[in-house]
């Protein structure tokens, strides 16, 4: 059997006194550098959140400006577009106009020669007659 003697307090009494030595220089410490470093953890745990929310922010005013950029080119582009057209159309719309300025006024010398060369004609056609004539009789129509 075990004897129940002054050892088995002494050993109590050690057990007791080593519990709290060990809880103050072992214990203690090390649970104090695992609660600062979840601090730590949780701190840049914090920052990468803020830096991630930040950055998304970033990238939606960068987006923003950038279909803003693409809005006021499309526009400028457009503009440009309508004015080359007009102008184009424009200058167009003046070529046709001397085309046909000097359509009409070749035409009007075209009918110009035609009724001189038809008066020539028609003034040359009583000789032209007479001289048929004459071929095809064989004597002159002269009286």
């Amino acid at each position: 059997m075990i004897s129940v003697d002054y050892t088995v307090l002494i050993h109590i009494i050690n057990m007791i006194a080593l519990m709290f030595i060990l809880n103050k220089v072992l214990y203690k410490p090390i649970i104090e550098i695992m609660e600062r470093r979840q601090d730590e953890l949780d701190a840049l745990s914090d920052d990468v959140e803020k830096y991630e929310r930040n950055a998304k922010d970033r990238q939606a005013k960068v987006d923003k400006k950038m279909r803003e950029a693409s809005a006021k080119a499309k526009e400028a582009l457009d503009a440009a577009r309508n004015k080359a057209a007009k102008a184009g159309a424009e200058k167009l719309a003046v070529v046709r106009r001397e085309a046909e300025g000097e359509k009409e006024k070749q035409l009007a010398e075209v009918h110009a020669e035609f009724e001189e060369t038809r008066k020539e004609l028609l003034g040359n056609m009583e000789d032209f007659a007479q001289e048929m004539a004459s071929k095809i009789l064989g004597r002159s129509l002269e009286a």
